[in-house]
């Protein structure tokens, strides 16, 4: 099933949380099937129903944190110099940074170079503490969806620690769909810039499994149904400039395309 959120007012603010307007929603084709509860608990697929071009679609889920993985591709660490690191490396964008398919990406007067980070995004499905070395971490992931975890690559390397650079507003774009029938030993991911193929990269390419990672993380911090886990990015990172369109894609999951805007 192919999960989403959307809302009824096309001027939606991207990290709105709730509201009658906004609803939970199966995408099949064209048509948005509305969901009687949501999908981290009891929900059902009811009669009515919505054109996506109709709607405006938001961040599939709410996460009360979105964690990154640094270096998890050994060519995407050696193209910027880096040690591979020897345990998931991890890091946190803000939600508020979240916005999803059709939204801006706004590039900072901060920065003079912000990248595509084309991702394999995880959402969690229910609460994940603690979990031990070799537990199947499958029901506590309610789907995979394609992230881009945007970066200002200057300010990360000015910066020392990553929080400006990972941090500003729409610099965490993911969906539109959360796939919960995707299968993660199948997932590749590919980044374009203006229909350039930039990335390209698939799950048996990284250094630290999916389920390593979850497992690594819940023994940190406990993850909470809706939380965003973005899975480390492959070689090919590149500069956006105000008025590029930057595609990410998973198949079977979909197409994340925004276009690049100057404040």
């Amino acid at each position: 099933m192919k999960l989403c959120r959307f809302s009824t007012d096309f001027n939606e603010r991207p990290t709105a949380t709730a509201g009658p307007q906004i609803h939970y929603g199966a995408l099949e084709g064209k048509a948005i099937h509305v969901l009687e509860g949501d999908p981290f608990g009891a929900h059902a697929v009811t009669d009515a129903w919505h054109n996506v071009d109709q709607v405006r679609l938001l961040p599939p889920s709410v996460p009360s944190k979105i964690v990154c993985v640094g270096r998890n591709y050994l060519e995407h660490a050696r193209e910027l110099q880096n040690e591979v690191p020897a345990e998931p490396l991890i890091f946190l964008k803000p939600p508020s940074a979240a916005i999803t398919s059709g939204y801006d990406i706004v590039y900072p007067p901060q920065s003079q170079r912000v990248d595509h980070e084309g991702e394999i995004g995880v959402v969690i499905g229910r609460r994940c503490r603690r979990l031990g070395a070799g537990e199947d971490v499958t029901p506590y992931i309610l789907g995979y969806t394609c992230v881009n975890d945007i970066t200002a690559r200057d300010l990360q390397k000015k910066d020392g620690q990553w929080t400006r650079a990972k941090g500003f507003d729409t610099f965490c774009s993911f969906g539109p769909v959360i796939a919960s029938d995707a299968d993660p030993a199948r997932l590749e991911v590919r980044a374009s810039v203006n229909g350039e193929l930039r990335q390209r990269g698939d799950v048996s390419q990284m250094i630290f499994s999916i389920d390593v990672v979850v497992r690594f993380i819940s023994q940190v911090m406990t993850l909470e149904p809706g939380d965003l886990i973005a899975t480390g990015t492959p070689a090919g990172i590149g500069p956006m400039q105000p008025g590029d369109t930057v595609e990410v894609a998973i198949e079977g999951i979909g197409v994340l395309r925004n276009t690049v805007v100057a404040v």
